[in-house]
């Protein structure tokens, strides 16, 4: 999964220094407004982040484009930890409600233990039930499954 950084000149550094890409306010306005490079950007990328400073700025930079492709960056703050809040993006999942009977999420990978796995799940299941307007009544089966092995029937 690949962050990118949207900031000012002090986060850009500290995302050079780290080692992760990043974006200032001049690369920016050199996207201007072009539907075609900012779609290309989102593509490039699976998130955003962006300085406290930068984020009221992105929708008049950018246009619409990061919205409408559901990759709003999150913001970051200079009290933050930088590789802390990427990795909190990374580990973060979204749940989008539309109109569609069923909905995959990944919970985990191969290298997580049984118990993280187990709260991963639980945690999902739970914010899940939660996002619907009845809750249990609109859950018809819960499936989980690994990559290769066959589905396992939770509820």
């Amino acid at each position: 999964m690949k962050v990118c950084v949207l900031g000012d000149a002090s986060h850009c550094d500290e995302a050079k220094a780290n080692d992760i890409p990043c974006m200032d306010v001049e690369a920016l306005k050199k996207l201007n407004k072009n539907k075609k490079l900012v779609k290309k950007l989102a593509k490039k990328y699976d998130a955003f982040l962006a300085s406290d400073s930068l984020i009221k700025q992105i929708p008049r930079l950018l246009g619409p484009g990061l919205n409408k492709a559901g990759k709003f960056p999150t913001m970051l703050t200079h009290s933050e930890n930088m590789m802390q809040k990427v990795q909190d993006v990374k580990a973060t999942i979204k749940f989008q409600m539309k109109k569609v009977l069923c909905l995959a999420v990944a919970i985990g990978h191969v290298k997580m233990s049984e118990d993280d796995l187990y709260n991963n799940t639980l945690l999902a299941i739970n914010f899940l039930v939660s996002l619907l307007k009845k809750n249990w009544q609109n859950v018809r089966a819960l499936y989980i499954k690994s990559t290769m092995g066959p589905s396992q029937r939770l509820y």
